[in-house]
């Protein structure tokens, strides 16, 4: 072969060899690149101090929903995200059946009809699992610190009770007040749709249960205490570890409930930040990871919350900022 030949077929191969890889490489990013969404693929990058400098947030209408006790923060915050991030659409979204939960708000994000969940649980297994049977993983990002109060009737003339002698109470081991130092009614337990237990009246919604527990001498009622501190029908009461150190859900001194609604007891998130009040949980945003807009969605809205406005705006609400 001639030189001539050997340098004409070296530069034919190049180009056939350049070729071949043009075209795997188009047909890679063609068919691959378009469906993956720039995430930020964390939530804790976010030590912006406002609303503007959260990055990553996507112009869609999403669809989210989950926990009660968000309901405040919902009020709250949404409206002001809306404001400066308006192409960023929020519609929270009920279940159909039953009431909204935590655990309605996690079966709707993992049937596809949410884009995000509020939580006021961790999630459980199960629900890890049917996540990754369906192709996708939940995550849970904390974004607050919410304290727990009890709720009775505004007669009743107790100190507090204890966690251990609020645990015998839902299991039934204690079912008249006169075991706790108080009047000789039979307690009456009162809670929302979603939560377990065979001696309890289910009611639809937490109101309710407010308004039930204020005609009923021996009623009682768990929820979140920004909800419940500042009612005007019901009064809360001290918990502790032991007897001999009950904390109130509330600032002292106590407002006498005659004074309301001019006048209303305020959350002492103090207490429940430092853990001394003994009835705390945390907040969660659930997040489907799936490397599409839902996720870039739940994650923005994640980050949005934890900016110091966002934390600012939490601690407003009554509940604990995590960061």
């Amino acid at each position: 072969m001639t030189k001539k030949n050997e340098t004409a077929s070296l530069v034919l191969a190049l180009t056939i060899t350049s070729g071949l890889i043009g075209l795997v490489f188009w047909w890679f990013t063609s068919n691959y690149a378009y469906k993956i969404v720039p995430l930020t693929n964390q939530t804790d990058q976010s030590n912006g101090k406002n609303f503007t400098q959260v990055k990553n947030v996507p112009n869609k209408l999403f669809s989210y929903g989950g926990s009660t006790t968000w309901a405040t923060i919902r009020r709250d915050l949404d409206p002001k995200i809306q404001t400066v991030w308006p192409q960023f659409k929020l519609r929270y979204t009920q279940t159909n059946q039953g009431k909204p939960s935590t655990g309605s708000g996690i079966r709707m994000l993992l049937d596809n009809q949410l884009s995000f969940s509020h939580a006021s649980r961790p999630v459980e297994d199960q629900e890890y699992e049917q996540a990754k049977q369906r192709g996708f993983s939940l995550v849970e990002v904390p974004v607050a610190i919410d304290g727990r109060a009890i709720a009775v009737h505004p007669s009743l003339n107790i100190p507090g009770i204890t966690m251990q002698q609020k645990d015998d109470i839902y299991a039934g081991k204690i079912t008249n007040w006169n075991q706790l130092g108080g009047p000789n009614l039979r307690i009456n337990l009162y809670a929302i749709q979603g939560e377990q237990g065979n001696n309890r009246q289910i009611v639809s919604t937490p109101t309710d249960a407010i308004r039930k527990v204020a005609v009923d001498p021996g009623g009682i009622f768990e929820a979140s205490a920004p909800l419940l501190v500042s009612q005007c029908q019901v009064k809360t009461l001290p918990l502790g570890r032991n007897l001999n150190q009950l904390i109130p859900p509330y600032k002292l001194p106590f407002v006498p409930l005659s004074e309301c609604p001019y006048k209303r007891n305020e959350v002492n998130t103090e207490v429940f930040s430092s853990a001394e009040y003994p009835l705390t949980r945390r907040l969660f945003v659930v997040v489907k990871k799936n490397n599409q807009v839902d996720q870039q969605a739940g994650e923005a809205y994640a980050n949005l919350l934890l900016t110091e406005q966002g934390q600012e705006m939490i601690e407003k609400g009554g509940f604990v900022r995590i960061r």
